[in-house]
């Protein structure tokens, strides 16, 4: 049970779960009107700018001592990598943007970052749960598709898919003892909430 709860954490870290995501947007929405080359550029692109800078940053934080666990499991060590988060959530947002997506798609990355934002602050004093905030969010988009009937297929089987691996991804998370109960369903409500609304704008 551990080892699984260990790769249920990794496969949904909060780096990745944006281009699930964008994944998720690119072909279950009208964006899937696009061209398919044009969609996985951005769903790349999605995945540079949300994982893989956030990732070298964590990894140099690492390596020069500043932080002495790459997984963040430590509160006080978070500030420094969650600002960097921040600064990537806004920059996918911008990006997106100004290649005029439908304003739905980078307001989920503004609603990440927010909630990320909320997060940081929180985690000041309490060890809010960054897996369950990105899960929430990722929740929360798929429902603003079904809201906004933005979805091209029925999302019954895509919303309890995404459901269910939110409540695998919380359960890991107080079995490995990263949180407790109250933690993750706290930050999987924000998570939630930060998207659902800014997506509404």
């Amino acid at each position: 049970m551990k080892k699984f709860s260990e790769i249920i954490s990794a496969i949904f870290s909060p780096l990745l779960v944006p281009t699930y995501g964008m994944i998720l947007a690119a072909f279950l929405t009208i964006l899937r009107f696009l061209p398919v080359n044009l969609l996985w550029t951005a769903i790349g692109i999605t995945f540079v700018i949300t994982c893989l800078i956030p990732t070298s940053v964590i990894i140099a934080l690492y390596r020069a001592g500043v932080i002495k666990d790459a997984g963040l499991n430590e509160r006080t060590e978070r500030y420094i990598p969650y600002g960097v988060v921040v600064l990537c959530y806004l920059g996918c947002g911008f990006f997106f943007y100004k290649a005029n997506a439908p304003l739905w798609l980078p307001m989920f990355f503004v609603g990440a970052a927010c909630a990320t934002v909320i997060n940081t602050v929180v985690n000041h004093w309490w060890k809010i749960s960054a897996h369950g905030a990105a899960m929430g969010g990722l929740v929360a988009l798929l429902f603003r598709v079904v809201a906004s009937h933005y979805a091209l297929f029925n999302m019954n089987v895509w919303l309890s898919g995404v459901i269910i691996a939110t409540g695998l991804v919380l359960t890991a998370r107080v079995y490995l003892e990263r949180h407790t109960l109250w933690q993750v369903l706290t930050g999987c409500a924000n998570g939630f909430l930060c998207v659902y609304l800014f997506s509404m704008i």
